[in-house]
């Protein structure tokens, strides 16, 4: 399934990287979308939970739902965060899969992965981070057991490869699960074409049904799909959200244990 764009993608890229490196360095700006602890507990993430990670990271945090509980990570279990941030659900994985498991966190962002990387070392914290993008994971095949991510893909221009990466990494009956930014309906070419909004979370939202399409057509199979409490705060993103029914959803996808003949 192709997911087509008008996005300049060398200022897409460019843009990406200095609005994440702000939310790394200065998470108390102002910006299109929420950030933080108040966000992490209002989408559902458990306070004792927060309370175990480093405070820097959640203050970065720039997620758009919660999927844990669908995850049902274990320990000993591989894991691969797609677009770590600061870390925030890197090191949740962490505590999860604990000491006998493994954590990758993958990020375009080198303000980023160097805040995640003092702040996992400072915690203890046994997360591995590789710069690199979504679209072309530098990982052998079936070498992770799940895959997360966070308010990401949507930012990628070519989401159908992003999923089929996913898929590949994953091992037979490993699961994608991940939270992100959808549509009800097309987005206009004034949105579309805008990169500021697509580093925004706004301007790459796909349309729901093609976004899970894409999934199911790089070999996954949808298991669940469920809507978060998730608000944008500048005028202009409310705008566009309120628009075209910008929203963000959280989903569980599974690899096969075996692939269709």
């Amino acid at each position: 399934m192709s997911l087509r764009t008008a996005v300049d993608v060398v200022d897409l890229e460019a843009r990406v990287k200095a609005m994440y490196s702000a939310v790394a360095t200065h998470p108390e700006a102002a910006y299109h979308f929420e950030l933080g602890r108040p966000l992490a507990e209002r989408l559902g993430y458990p306070a004792e939970t927060l309370d175990r990670l480093p405070a820097a990271a959640v203050d970065s945090f720039a997620g758009v739902g919660y999927f844990f509980d669908l995850a049902d990570l274990r320990l000993g279990e591989a894991v691969l965060d797609l677009g770590s941030g600061s870390g925030t659900d890197s090191f949740v994985a962490a505590t999860q899969v604990g000491p006998t498991g493994r954590v990758v966190g993958v990020d375009l962002t080198t303000a980023q992965l160097a805040k995640a990387a003092t702040l996992a070392a400072g915690a203890g914290l046994a997360v591995e981070l590789v710069e690199g993008r979504i679209e072309d994971l530098p990982f052998p095949d079936a070498s992770f057991d799940a895959v997360i991510s966070n308010g990401v893909v949507n930012l990628s221009p070519d989401k159908a490869r992003v999923f089929a990466e996913a898929a590949r990494v994953l091992r037979p009956g490993g699961r994608l699960v991940l939270a992100d930014i959808v549509s009800e309906t097309a987005l206009g070419d004034a949105i579309t074409a805008d990169a500021e909004l697509w580093a925004a979370c706004i301007g790459g939202a796909a349309q729901v049904e093609e976004y899970l399409g894409a999934i199911e057509a790089a070999g996954l199979q949808v298991e669940r799909r469920r809507d978060n409490p998730y608000r944008f705060v500048s005028a202009r993103a409310q705008r566009a959200s309120s628009r075209y029914g910008v929203r963000s959803v959280t989903v569980l996808a599974r690899r096969p244990l075996s692939r269709p003949a």
